[in-house]
């Protein structure tokens, strides 16, 4: 159960970072942000992604615009805002850092087991 635990943490604390990097491609529709990420097999639902979003647009990382749909009611689209494209460049640079800094470490504990 812990290592379930542990997992779903890791997930968590890159969720907003992949959020970022999905809209930094452009305007996005919720639906499609979920099913990217779904893809990418992070389970997300609307009670978790509805939440995050709002705190990154309240935050001055995320706009959106609303746009008609032949589907049905207005969609919300996001985006980021140029301070969000500021936020998603320090977030890529402590991203590649942990990453290196990890992979170092399972390089010499491959190493150090004779696991290579």
């Amino acid at each position: 159960m812990q290592t379930e635990n542990t997992s779903t943490q890791m997930r968590k604390g890159t969720l907003e970072y992949c959020i970022l990097l999905v809209i930094s491609r452009g305007e996005v529709y919720t639906s499609d942000l979920i099913d990217e990420l779904k893809e990418a097999r992070f389970i997300v639902v609307e009670g978790t992604l509805y939440p995050l979003l709002n705190r990154l647009q309240k935050s001055g990382y995320l706009d959106y615009t609303w746009k008609e749909s032949s589907a049905g009611p207005p969609r919300k689209y996001y985006r980021l805002t140029e301070a969000g494209t500021s936020f998603l460049a320090a977030l890529d640079a402590t991203w590649k850092e942990l990453s290196d800094s990890i992979n170092h470490i399972i390089a010499n504990t491959k190493k150090s087991t004779g696991h290579e």
